[in-house]
């Protein structure tokens, strides 16, 4: 089971970390981001012909250690309590970053970077706002949630297609390798996900147990000691 939802105040607190990692994501920008270190980005550079589980590799660290990736697949989650809807979530957010990923480095599509990590880092904004319910209150209408995670995941997908067209991939091999990292980020996206939902279940345990009433004398020991 998924957790149940958060109280008002836990909602506040939460959401209000969630918005000021997302405001770091815009002020750090590339280093938080997308940053590789520099053994990985030489050896991109290096390398020619086809390298499947060195791409499959990256492709999955990529993810992993991309603060804006997780941050948004937490806030797309954070208030799923069925595993189908949390499947489509995830999955619309799969299709938009792995169509402009490939289409962006295949076609060498260009884009500056930093208007695009200025819109990843507005996406996670947008979510934690979204999930605050602010633009219900503020302007009477609720956006699209599968229309958002499918279009901000678009801008994620160009935030990684813009970083792997500037280690200028050799073009020997480069659809299977472009495919092969992919699934390296497909794969680095559920171990987030299983951890960003065991970590929210074991709060929720947590909770749960604390809320339970206690009493300092168990029922079954009353009678004997009346």
């Amino acid at each position: 089971m998924f957790p149940s939802m958060p109280g008002p105040g836990t909602n506040r607190s939460l959401w209000a970390i969630f918005a000021a990692l997302a405001i770091c994501l815009l002020a750090g920008g590339d280093a938080l981001a997308h940053g590789v270190t520099e053994g990985d980005k030489g050896y991109i550079q290096e390398i020619t012909g086809l390298n499947l589980i060195p791409f499959l590799y990256l492709g999955a660290k990529h993810m992993v250690t991309g603060y804006d990736h997780i941050l948004f697949l937490f806030g797309v989650v954070f208030f799923l309590y069925r595993l189908k809807h949390v499947g489509i979530y995830v999955s619309l957010f799969a299709i938009g970053h792995s169509t402009t990923m490939l289409a962006g480095v295949f076609f060498d599509i260009g884009l500056n970077a930093y208007l695009i990590d200025a819109i990843i880092g507005l996406s996670v904004v947008y979510k934690a706002l979204d999930n605050l319910g602010a633009f219900q209150r503020w302007f009477g209408v609720q956006p699209s949630t599968k229309a958002a995670t499918l279009v901000f995941g678009l801008f994620h997908g160009f935030g990684l297609s813009t970083k792997l067209i500037d280690y200028d991939i050799a073009p020997d091999g480069l659809l299977p390798n472009l495919l092969a990292f992919n699934i390296g980020v497909e794969i680095g996206q559920l171990l987030a996900l299983a951890a960003i939902l065991i970590a929210m279940a074991s709060g929720d345990a947590r909770r749960a147990l604390l809320a339970m009433p206690t009493s300092p004398t168990p029922p079954l020991c009353a009678p004997a000691l009346s």
